[in-house]
């Protein structure tokens, strides 16, 4: 929404001031900046825009622009915990136990089932850290807690045709978090490459890159389904300088009309460690 402030702003090839997602005119802003800069595709990438463009996927289409992104229904199932949890079971890809939050088992994680960035999350150790403010909070779901000691934590980048056919899958372990998104990782050829293969190779309505979070204990191959984020993921710059270039996929599929094959022939333990860096403007207001 300020252009000049951000970052990216300012050192991509262009960058436009629009309002919110929420606010009327939203799409009409869009689709005049996609018509006068003569775009193809639109790559979403905050949750908070998904679900207002897919549902007006028709319009664009109209336009001659084209959204690398998932049906409406996939979204919604994304976007509340509940029904991912459900959709996860169905794939047949285990998740945490859910937790009676009267009848407490501890240590427990408590998450709202909308949230994202890793805000109001909770580690309950014991009696007295369950709060009345954790107890009633209607948004928060109480389930087992997955010992970090134990369990490894993954976000899978998985790029999906226009087919609902996946085309890669890249598994990438999370060594350390800031703020909900990766700081340090490492591209795993692992156990779950082969796991997400059988069980996720077709989901109709789903399109472009999505990222699955899970846990996973190597030592048996145990694996706890998290969430899923039906866009680009914060850490997918790591699968990216592994050479698995989602880019040049939706290149190839929506702007050049190209059949994409699966492939994984990306760069195992490949290690991304992010530092900040500045971004100098001279002379400005």
């Amino acid at each position: 929404m300020k252009p000049e402030m951000a970052p990216a702003g300012v050192v991509s090839d262009k960058c436009f001031r629009v309002s919110r997602c929420t606010a009327d005119g939203y799409i009409e802003e869009l689709l005049k900046i996609c018509e006068e800069e003569d775009v193809g595709v639109i790559i979403p990438t905050i949750d908070t825009e998904l679900l207002i463009l897919s549902k007006n996927r028709p319009v664009f289409a109209e336009h001659g622009v084209q959204l690398a992104l998932s049906n409406v229904e996939f979204i919604k199932i994304c976007r509340d915990k509940r029904l991912t949890e459900t959709y996860l079971k169905a794939l047949g890809i285990p998740v945490p136990s859910a937790v009676d939050k009267y009848h407490p088992v501890f240590p427990m994680f408590a998450k709202p089932y909308d949230g994202s960035l890793s805000t109001n999350i909770h580690v309950i150790k014991d009696e007295s850290e369950l709060t009345k403010a954790i107890l009633e909070d209607p948004k928060l779901l109480f389930m087992e807690y997955i010992d970090k000691q134990e369990y490894k934590e993954f976000t899978v980048d998985m790029y999906y045709g226009k087919d609902g056919k996946v085309k890669g899958i890249v598994p990438r372990e999370r060594i350390e978090i800031r703020a909900g998104e990766i700081n340090k990782g490492i591209t795993r050829k692992n156990y779950i490459l082969e796991f997400l293969k059988e069980r996720m190779d077709t989901l109709p309505g789903v399109r472009g890159c999505i990222c699955l979070q899970l846990f996973y204990r190597d030592k048996d191959n145990d694996i706890k389904g998290i969430e899923i984020n039906p866009r680009f993921g914060g850490g997918f710059p790591l699968s990216y300088y592994a050479k698995a270039n989602f880019a040049d996929y939706v290149i190839g599929e929506y702007l050049l009309g190209e059949t994409v094959d699966y492939s994984d022939e990306w760069l195992d333990k490949t290690l991304m460690l992010r530092y900040d860096n500045d971004v100098i403007v001279y002379d400005a207001e």
